[in-house]
């Protein structure tokens, strides 16, 4: 079941003009050296003033020009166990873990009806999953590489499946000739990428803020999924979870795959999930029972950052990693989506 609770509010403090950045960074689908699990137990707890700084943001505009806004955090109590992790299966290497358990959607019905019709491709090469009627979730490497915008995000733009293909007639809805989706692309107004991304309590890029909201210049007329905050692995119905996203080495293909969880630490989950780059960016959701009724619902609980290469111990080992949606995350998410914390005090 889907449990409400009650958020942290985040509230803008004060907004600064930026320079404009160079969008000269290369964009890079899988990070090498990040901190990883083992990295991420031996990290302090951050402090309120630490939280202030990681989850105040920068937004970037269609015309280039920048801001950085600073945040105030209300209502949060500080859970001073760390960044505790449940001890689990030693991984494996490689992107595709034994048999590849991946599934490429064809048929219509499916691609172009919820909960598939929510995944979108960002031009720069990722996914992602629409959240609202004019926002996207995605992963922030997609658009910045924690020093620079990548090329191409400066001309961002969302590609969502067409419902229907122009010359077709209504016969062959949203999938061209050989079955593969079409897409409309659709402009980005705006980007906010927090700030914890660029640096994060480690002094580098940190995973746990690898997530940023697009606007779209033009809202879609499209069902979206809504947020959830994460559950533990425990609370989770046989640990699965669920994304759908286009991995690279099935172009224009939509490609779902469910998994088991692994391992999880405050922020992360990391996972057995069969992706290839592409699929970077994409929503990563559960089905669970709504509080009190007999209808089931699915909602976004992680964004998969991908395959990542981690320090373990001085050793390089690779992980599927996702940032889970915990009450902080949401509260940013939603107050990113809604303008206010008005319609974010529970999730």
């Amino acid at each position: 079941t889907w449990h409400l609770k009650k958020v942290p509010q985040i509230v803008s403090k004060r907004t600064f003009s930026l320079d404009s950045p160079k969008f000269e960074a290369k964009p890079n689908l899988e990070l090498n050296s990040v901190c990883g699990i083992e990295c991420q137990r031996k990290l302090p707890v951050p402090s309120l003033s630490d939280l202030k700084d990681l989850l105040s943001y920068e937004t970037i505009f269609e015309n280039g020009t920048r801001t950085l806004t600073e945040v105030n955090v209300l209502g949060l109590t500080l859970d001073p166990s760390g960044n505790t992790t449940a001890h689990r299966s030693v991984r494996k290497k490689r992107q595709i873990y034994g048999t590849d358990s991946r599934f490429s959607i064809y048929d219509k019905r499916f691609m172009t009806n919820f909960p598939f019709n929510t995944a979108v491709k960002i031009s720069t090469g990722c996914s992602g999953i629409l959240v609202s009627p004019k926002h996207v979730l995605t992963a922030a490497h997609c658009l910045h590489d924690g020093k620079d915008y990548v090329k191409g995000s400066k001309r961002l733009r969302v590609g969502l499946m067409r419902t229907k293909s122009r010359g077709d007639g209504r016969k062959r809805k949203g999938v061209k000739r050989n079955g593969m989706p079409s897409f409309q692309w659709t402009r980005v107004k705006s980007t906010h990428i927090p700030k914890g991304w660029f640096k994060g309590v480690s002094g580098d890029i940190a995973l746990d803020y690898d997530y940023a909201v697009l606007e779209l210049k033009r809202p879609h007329k499209r069902k979206y999924m809504e947020l959830g905050i994460s559950p533990t692995i425990k609370m989770m119905p046989g640990s699965m979870i669920h994304f759908s996203g286009f991995d690279s080495d099935r172009s224009g293909q939509l490609v779902y795959r469910f998994c088991s969880i692994s391992d999880e630490s405050n922020d992360l989950f990391y996972q057995y999930c069969d992706a290839e780059p592409g699929s970077t960016g994409s929503g990563v959701y559960l089905r669970l029972k709504e509080p009190n009724k007999r209808k089931w619902k699915r909602k976004i609980i992680a964004v998969f950052s991908g395959h990542q290469w981690v320090d373990v111990n001085g050793e390089q080992q690779d992980y599927n990693v996702a940032v889970r949606i915990t009450p902080l995350k949401y509260a940013q998410i939603c107050f990113w989506i809604h303008g206010n914390d008005e319609n974010c005090a529970q999730g």
